[in-house]
């Protein structure tokens, strides 16, 4: 009897079967952007669609390309912004949004209304996460291996759980974000901030 394979290797076969995703992920790879991660949507949104026998690509509206670079001008910025745009191939390119993690908080309470303090790399915005099932992130690397980062684990995700972040239990995006997973994906069990408190 063989054992079961790790949520990390299930994880791996799932993003591997995602033609679209895969190919993202070679691009990136190409742009090697600085401590780069693919995050959020573009990793959580693939695992419930294979959960859930879903097409790969269901629901998927954009992908999130985080990474690290300690100047935190928005020229910097701008210039992988447009290196990104002319990289990926249409429709990627209107749909990969690139964001430097060193960046976000300069405008991170003014839109979100929330306090945030500066971050020292990408693997550590995913603990900011608004439920942990949403903080994990995935780098191709050079050798096709799969870099994995979830600082929560992935039990979460696998589950369909949404809970609040230990972190930012009181997120003020809590309701908008899983309002509009659950109405993506209603098989997804919600955990209410009140309750993750008893």
């Amino acid at each position: 009897m063989t054992a079961a394979p790790s949520l990390e290797a299930r994880l791996d076969a799932i993003v591997r079967a995602a033609p679209t995703l895969m190919t993202a992920l070679e691009y990136a790879r190409e742009l090697a952007l600085p401590d780069w991660l693919f995050v959020s949507g573009a990793v959580y949104q693939r695992v419930w669609n294979h959960l859930t026998g879903r097409d790969p690509d269901y629901g998927v509206r954009d992908y999130d390309l985080a990474y690290f670079d300690p100047d935190t001008s928005y020229e910097a910025e701008d210039v992988f912004i447009n290196q990104a745009a002319a990289r990926f191939p249409p429709p990627l390119n209107a749909l990969v949004e690139v964001r430097n993690q060193a960046r976000v908080h300069l405008w991170f309470e003014d839109h979100f209304g929330e306090p945030y303090a500066p971050l020292h790399s990408s693997a550590e915005a995913l603990g900011r996460f608004v439920c942990p099932a949403f903080g994990v992130g995935i780098r191709l690397e050079p050798d096709d291996s799969l870099t994995i980062a979830a600082p929560f684990g992935l039990e979460d995700l696998f589950s369909m759980t949404l809970r609040p972040n230990p972190n930012r239990p009181l997120a003020r995006g809590w309701e908008k974000t899983t309002t509009s997973a659950r109405a993506r994906w209603p098989e997804v069990r919600l955990i209410a901030p009140e309750a993750a408190r008893v």
